[in-house]
């Protein structure tokens, strides 16, 4: 009886190991696709040069309201943009994600004080993610009749989007938002490997079940 019990319980540490290891190796692949996917991603899908509107991608204000330095370093990319004629107005996406604050009317609020007027601003008070940043900015750009977009975003940000743009029916390049001030490696280090986290789960997740409904 005693070797019968020993028998089964041996039998079940090894299919316990072998489903840890499938796990690990799994998960080890999902890593490599998101890596490779981000590495791979494009930069555009149009030789354009001058676009119909700038797309600026939100994130989270401080939680004073102000705009926090990643909402500022994109927001003061996007005017140098707009003031160097790439587009002529500008879709400001975001709501509040991450605090009370709408992320749209924190740097709609910025993009203003740094002389951009309001008639050229739109915003889109309602996305909570990325795939809704992109959406919720296509349905504006539709409702006016614009086909194309410069999207700013921060560096480790912008892979990601770019994967999301690439199934959207219009004409696009991302371009990158500097931070205002040098970054630490840690911090460099840990947005990446975030980026690469929200890159697996929208491979394996996202993309098939919150496709962008226009």
């Amino acid at each position: 009886m005693g070797h019968t019990a020993t028998a089964r319980g041996r039998r079940r540490s090894a299919w316990l190991g072998r489903g840890i290891a499938i796990c690990v190796v799994a998960t080890l692949a999902v890593v490599a696709w998101a890596v490779l996917a981000r590495a791979f991603a494009p930069r555009s899908n149009t030789s354009l040069d001058h676009f119909d509107v700038l797309i600026v991608l939100g994130n989270p204000a401080d939680s004073d309201g102000d705009p926090s330095p990643i909402q500022l370093a994109r927001v003061t990319e996007a005017v140098r943009e707009y003031e160097r004629g790439v587009a002529p107005r500008m879709i400001l996406t975001g709501g509040a994600a991450h605090n009370r604050f709408i992320e749209a009317q924190v740097m709609a609020r910025t993009a203003e004080a740094q002389g951009i007027p309001a008639s050229v601003i739109f915003e889109d008070r309602q996305a909570m993610n990325t795939i809704e940043n992109t959406c919720n900015s296509l349905r504006i750009m539709r409702s006016h009749g614009w086909e194309s977009a410069e999207v700013v975003s921060g560096a480790s940000h912008l892979p990601r989007a770019a994967l999301i743009l690439s199934r959207l029916p219009l004409e696009w390049r991302v371009h990158v938002a500097p931070p205002l001030e040098p970054e630490s490696a840690l911090d460099r280090a840990f947005n990446s490997a975030l980026e690469i986290v929200k890159t697996a789960h929208y491979l394996v997740w996202s993309r098939q079940m919150e496709p962008c409904a226009l």
